[in-house]
């Protein structure tokens, strides 16, 4: 059966927010904010980044004036959907003396914290692009599917509302196509979506909608929303035919797990052992690392203490300590065990790749390091670079 798709205008779309808000929502956004599109509480379309694109390369992150007015002609924010979901910081359990000291009271029942969103659930997140949206998609694998499933995960998760929209500039790090996760969004890869956007601008500035399930198509008839024309269906498909062809990096996944299992005593791993410093950027801007360690805090009075969960890095030397020492002591056995596990040993843990291919590990890395530039040495092969058009893709009037 052909999808419900419709068109909607610029103003449909503040109406889709609008009604997102009277359903009780949180509407997380893109938004600019310090020099970088991130992720944020919005009220209406004039928060989006309006006329904002940018430039990604390896250690490069720089926003840019865009020729056109479009709300998403920007490729991979800064921050992923996973920090509303999955918090840098969540509280376990609060603990407090009795009155009398002679015992304490514990509480485990907060409410799920989200510093990051900066708003309570239930989320509804706009503009999530298809990779963050299979890395949505591994993250309820990986947090809930489990024996112990990641309770506070879930409770943030259930309810949440998905607007995924397609990726019309991809950056120069992108390589979703090569680990088929983009750049259209399609149900059945990754986390499901209740609509999904395509943002068209020759000849007006609209939307096809995508309907995805029963709760969108209920609030997209609260918007003034029209069948799309089959003109516009092909004006959308063009788009992302168009960013197919304009990726900045490809990764040969063909035989990764065996080459990197078959790698692990490689010399390349000293080479970029040499210039990782170790800093934990790719672990915390990738959508998809979980790693988390606990700590516990105390007041001054040592009357109050409490647990939480926070994220933490392979990177980290401490990460892997055990008693007697730690496991992985040298930058070259950490970047190794990043690398194998996100490319190999994800697939016989998960039954997928730990990687979609946003790029942010490499657009975020100090030292440049490119996670395709190093499986493409481990082959032989020359460097995963593609030539990179210095305009953006023609979607509006003004391209």
């Amino acid at each position: 059966m052909a999808p419900d798709t419709r068109l909607i205008s610029l103003d449909g779309l503040q109406s889709l927010v609008d009604a997102l808000l009277a359903g009780g929502y949180t509407v997380i956004g893109p938004t600019v904010r310090s020099g970088a599109i991130v992720n944020a509480p919005i009220r209406g379309i004039d928060e989006l980044p309006r006329g904002w694109g940018d430039e990604q390369d390896a250690a490069h992150y720089r926003l840019r004036r865009r020729a056109d007015e479009a709300l998403f002609g920007f490729a991979a924010g800064a921050q992923s959907a996973k920090p509303v979901f999955f918090p840098t910081d969540e509280l376990l359990w609060r603990g407090r003396r009795t009155p009398d000291g002679a015992g304490v009271e514990v509480r485990t029942d907060e409410a799920p914290e989200a510093k990051d969103a900066e708003a309570g659930p239930p989320y509804a997140l706009l503009g999530v692009r298809s990779c963050d949206l299979s890395a949505l998609g591994i993250h309820d694998t990986v947090l809930t599917q489990r024996r112990f499933g990641d309770a506070h995960y879930a409770a943030r998760r259930s309810d949440a509302f998905i607007v995924a929209v397609a990726c019309s500039d991809p950056g120069g790090t992108c390589f979703c196509v090569s680990m088929g996760t983009g750049p259209r969004p399609e149900q059945g890869r990754g986390a499901p979506f209740d609509l999904s956007l395509t943002e068209l601008l020759d000849g007006g500035h609209r939307f096809v909608v995508e309907v995805g399930s029963e709760r969108g198509a209920k609030i997209l008839d609260e918007v003034a929303a029209q069948p799309a024309p089959a003109a516009e269906l092909d004006s959308a498909a063009y788009v992302t035919e168009q960013a197919t062809q304009r990726m900045g990096r490809r990764l040969d996944t063909d035989g990764i797990k065996e080459l990197l299992y078959a790698s692990v005593d490689s010399p390349r791993w000293d080479d970029v052992a040499s210039r990782c410093l170790s800093c934990t950027n790719c672990t915390m801007v990738c959508p998809t690392c979980f790693c988390t360690t606990v700590e516990d805090v105390s007041d001054l009075t040592g009357h109050e203490a409490e647990r939480h969960r926070v994220w933490d890095s392979c990177f980290n030397a401490d990460f892997s300590y055990i008693h007697g020492g730690t496991v992985r002591e040298s930058t070259k056995s950490r970047y190794r065990q990043w690398m194998t596990h996100k490319l190999a040993s994800w697939q016989d843990q998960f039954g997928s790749s730990g990687c979609v291919g946003c790029g942010r590990c490499v657009t975020w890395c100090p030292a440049a390091i490119d996670i395709t530039a190093e499986a493409a040495a481990l082959r032989g092969a020359p460097g995963s670079n593609l030539p990179q058009p210095t305009a953006p893709v023609a979607t509006g009037e003004d391209d």
